[in-house]
This record gives C-alpha cells, structure tokens and sequence, in this order.
C-alpha cells in the first residue's frame, strides 16, 4: 500500500461518526431515507433522492453535504469537489468540507491543495484531530515526492535514500495496524439523526470521531468575557481561512456594512481591487500570530496581530489590527490598520 493509499483509507470516516449541529427539520425523515440509502450502497437512488430534496431546499446544508459523499461514492470527484467547495464558501467555520476536499485533491494528486484545505480545517477547529493527522500524511507524501525526485537527480545519495525507506516503511507498518476507533465502531451501527461528514475516500477504514463544530462555540456562564474574546477571535480566524482559501465571496462577507475603507475610497471600488489581488494569485496563505481581543464593549472589539501572507507572487508580513462591531451573531470587520 503506497502512502497516498493509506492518507486515504485513514482519511475514510464512517457516514455515522461525525453530526453536525443542525436543528431537525420537519424533512428530517428524508434526509434519514436518503442516508440510508447511501450506507446500503444504493447510490443512484439516494442522489435522485437528495437531488429532488435540494430542489425544492436547495440550501439545506446536511443535504448538499450527503450529495458530496454520494457523488464521492460514485467516483465523481470532480462534482464533489464543487459541492464541497460550495460548502466551505457559504459555511467558512465548518472544518469537514474542507476536510473532504483535502481528501478528494490527494486522489488526485494535488497535494498542495490539499495542504490548504487541511490547513484551513485546523484553522476553522483546531482540536480536528482527524485533519491533523491527514495533514502529517500529506506532508509525508510531499516529502517522499522530494526524496524520490533527489535520487533521480544523484541516485549515490545514500542518505536521501534511507530517508524515503523510512516514510515507506512508517505508512506500511500503520496500515497494517489501522483499526476503527471504538466510538467509529459503535456509531456505525446505529441510525444517525441526522446525516454525518465524513471524510470520503475509496477505503473504509474509519478515523476517530470529533465534537460536532459547534461544541467549540459554546458559552461559558462564568466567563462572559472570555467568551465574547473567543467569538470574536472565531471570527477573525474565519476571514483569515476564507482569504486564504481564495474564496473572495466569504472573505468580503467580514467586512461591516459601515466599513471604512483605507483610502477612502468608495466600497465597490475597493472590493473590485480586493476581488483582483485574491483572485491572481494561484495560491495565498494568510496566517495570524499572537492575536490580542481588547473588549471596547459588548459590540465593538479591538483585535491585534502578526500576519503573515505569503502567495505565489509575494511573502509579506506586519502588525494588523482589526476594529470589529457585532452584527447580529457575527463580528464583522469596521476598519483595519496596516503596520510594517
């Protein structure tokens, strides 16, 4: 079993394992139906199904998600990376699409990618045990890529050699060893609420099981502030995960209605620039270092950082700060400060 296999078979999460917090709907039942479906390989009835249901809810997200993994099922990659990509625009702070997109770009080669989309699943949960894991795989496969392109360029090099023996023999000695975890085992058996993420590959061997997203988010009565400082981090983590996924859509939806631009300039033209400069690139990667949530109120929040941006065209870095107001139940960018 090479390592992409492996990264793959790891990478499968059984359908029940992982719930998402979505409130039941009176077409609950449906939705079970098509999972059903799915878990007994009936594959074309349960994507008639789920395409009928979408028709008339088409965005019910437990339904698009179960489409994903279908379409995954069927071997239609391509279709399912657009589902799940649509996922990750429209819900930023949910890790398993990005997950599953992670997987999909490793079948199919692109590992870097599939780098960022793990990268950006960790930045979403943190606590993704699951998508740290797949990302020390996908390392791994770059890593053995490297070594394998270093022996042909100087096939004496004896040291290059034994390093890419060791990452040979690391994958085939945990393959061999991989079980489904106990709390994997258990949910397979049972009917799941609601339908599960999962993390679709052609194996089956289940990954462990993590909190639904939203347990992160939970408030905690004895430290409102600490709580409100967490929501409004969340969101500057998002805005960071949806520019660096190039996804310009959900990178301007941070930004408040009231946003002062920082030149002054009129808001279409300024989105019109920052369309363009996400847009070029063939990849961007926004990180943030030693974030600080100074509280001004209950609704206005001050955020300072490092960022660190690095692209296909230009690696830069300074201070940013953030001033954020509360709307509704997001934390939105007002205005943003740049410092060298």
């Amino acid at each position: 079993m090479n390592i992409l296999d492996h990264f793959c078979q790891r990478a499968s999460l059984c359908g029940s394992a992982l719930l998402l917090c979505f409130s039941l709907t009176a077409n609950a039942d449906e939705i079970q139906d098509i999972n059903k479906l799915f878990k007994q390989g009936k594959q074309a009835q349960a994507l008639e199904r789920v395409d009928t249901y979408l028709a008339s809810k088409p965005k019910d997200t437990q339904a698009r998600f179960l489409k994903g993994l279908i379409l995954t099922e069927q071997g239609k990659n391509d279709e399912a990376i657009k589902v799940f990509s649509s996922l990750t625009e429209d819900y930023p702070e949910l890790p398993e699409p990005y997950n599953n997109l992670a997987v999909l770009y490793a079948g199919q080669g692109q590992y870097d990618k599939a780098k960022i989309a793990l990268e950006m699943a960790i930045r979403t949960h943190p606590s993704y045990a699951t998508a740290h894991e797949n990302l020390g795989d996908i390392y791994a496969k770059m890593a053995s890529q490297a070594y394998d392109r270093a022996l042909q360029l100087d096939k004496s090099n004896t040291a290059t050699q034994t390093k890419l023996a060791l990452i040979k023999d690391l994958f085939a000695n945990s393959s061999k060893s991989s079980k489904p975890s106990k709390a994997t085992r258990s949910a397979a058996t049972e009917a799941p609420a609601q339908p599960a993420p999962t993390a679709v590959a052609a194996a089956a061997a289940p990954a462990a099981a993590v909190a639904p997203p939203a347990a992160m988010y939970q408030p905690n009565p004895s430290s409102p502030t600490a709580y409100i400082e967490k929501t409004v981090l969340q969101s500057v983590n998002e805005w960071a995960a949806a520019w660096s996924s190039k996804n310009v859509k959900g990178y301007l939806a941070y930004y408040a209605p009231d946003f002062k631009t920082p030149n002054g300039e009129s808001r279409s033209d300024w989105e019109a620039v920052r369309n363009e400069r996400i847009s070029k690139p063939k990849s961007i990667h926004v990180g943030i270092s030693g974030a600080k949530v100074q509280l001004v109120d209950d609704n206005h929040a001050t955020v300072t950082f490092k960022q660190i941006y690095k692209s296909s065209t230009l690696n830069d870095s300074g201070n940013k700060t953030l001033m954020m107001v509360k709307s509704g139940d997001k934390w939105l960018i007002q205005e943003e400060r740049s410092e060298k």
